[in-house]
């Protein structure tokens, strides 16, 4: 008689991520239109960026008549002491309640079970998980005990564990998960996964590598089947990260490694369409993702400078027009120097709301100055102009004006 492989219960408002091909949590390219553009061509769940768990405490959440949006924002610490200066509140971290719903995993920087847990009620409403940040090796996450440095205290990391998983996953009815590294040695690894694959968690995500490994550097995955079996007895889904180009390679190595499921992360912020299987068409043309992203970063009013950052991943860098793009300053110039016509008008609109139109007026103005200084050299004022600017660089005394005297100090 077959015994029932042990499954952690999936809660009523979780997900399960086996058999999934999931975005990678990524710094401003896991911001929303790269999301929403993931899902379109076909990845199975999103992660957005890291966010700090006390960066989140003390937000508003407000819904964007708009874009119907859910922004979770605050107001900037650095605010100007003038009443006449409008303060703009900053935008923490946005999701779309119905294009993401069910398919979004909020991931949470924290070095502390109650401020991880306090942070986490506030979106957990919205999202189908929450995941633990174990393994960026960045300075700004590690030196507060963050992200990787969670790999050196297994007790403490499995304690934040242990308080979403009552405090949140089991009150809101979603999953806990944790994104780790390896450690130094299998038996490392070993006595890490077993710890906390036994809290409670629904899911463990594996970057092959170690704190110390680059991205460039060839991902490790001699640990993964060790990885996967410790996590089939605990009943807890494995996802492998690291080195993985696309949906039909992912499914390979799901099956190779006998892992639950594979996430994409730089081959998706080179092209999302890397979702895709070679039957349904597998990557697309740059041009045509780039028309896609633009349409949902207008549709959703994200911010410019994480547009155009996202845009410089998506476009090859050796192109006339990404210099033209990396040189826009809004929605407006990007459209026209990518002869994205048909978006002209709503790029206008979403300049307008966000403030970008002022570019837009001081490019007029130098472009009106500049042909006003044709003009003048058609009337045949141009002496008399470089006569006065030749005089504008002589000395005060041979323009017959004294020369301040000096303060006393």
């Amino acid at each position: 008689m077959n015994s029932t492989p042990k499954r952690v219960p999936i809660p009523k408002n979780g997900v399960d991520y086996r058999g999934k091909v999931v975005l990678a949590p990524m710094v401003r390219s896991g911001e929303l239109p790269s999301r929403l553009l993931a899902l379109k061509y076909g990845a199975d769940l999103v992660w957005g960026p890291e966010t700090i768990d006390k960066s989140m405490i003390g937000t508003k959440k407000r819904i964007d008549p708009i874009s119907s949006t859910i922004d979770y924002t605050r107001t900037p610490s650095n605010v100007p002491k003038s009443p006449a200066v409008a303060v703009k509140e900053s935008k923490i971290y946005r999701l779309h309640p119905t294009r993401e719903h069910g398919r979004l995993v909020f991931q949470i920087g924290t070095s502390s079970p109650s401020t991880a847990v306090e942070a986490a009620k506030l979106v957990a409403p919205h999202v189908a998980g929450i995941d633990v940040n174990a393994g960026c090796p960045k300075p700004f996450s590690t030196s507060g005990g963050m992200g990787a440095a969670l790999l050196q205290t297994p007790d403490h990391l499995a304690s934040i564990l242990s308080a979403l998983v009552t405090e949140v996953g089991n009150v809101y009815e979603i999953g806990i998960s944790v994104k780790i590294r390896l450690l130094e040695t299998a038996d490392k690894t070993e006595m890490l996964v077993r710890k906390l694959s036994s809290t409670g968690i629904t899911g463990l995500i594996v970057h092959c590598r170690t704190t110390p490994m680059r991205p460039r550097e060839r991902a490790i995955r001699e640990q993964l089947r060790m990885i996967a079996d410790i996590c089939r007895e605990e009943g807890v889904a494995c996802i492998m990260n690291g080195d993985v180009k696309n949906r039909d390679e992912a499914l390979q190595l799901m099956q190779e490694f006998e892992v639950d499921g594979a996430m994409i992360a730089t081959a998706a912020e080179a092209n999302p369409s890397s979702f895709r299987t070679e039957e349904e068409g597998g990557l697309l043309p740059w041009r045509e993702v780039v028309e896609e992203y633009m349409k949902i970063a207008l549709d959703v009013d994200n911010k410019w400078g994480n547009t155009k950052f996202t845009l410089g991943q998506l476009m090859p860098g050796k192109l006339e027009v990404y210099k033209k793009v990396a040189g826009s300053r809004s929605y407006t110039e990007a459209c026209g120097a990518l002869e994205f016509d048909e978006l002209s008008d709503q790029a206008s609109e979403v300049d307008e709301r966000l403030g970008l139109s002022r570019h837009l007026d001081v490019a007029a103005v130098k472009n009106a100055k500049g042909k006003n200084k044709s003009a003048q050299a058609a009337g045949g004022h141009t002496d008399v102009e470089r006569s006065l600017s030749s005089e504008t660089r002589l000395p005060l005394s041979a323009r017959g004006i004294s020369a301040p005297t000096a303060m006393a100090v």
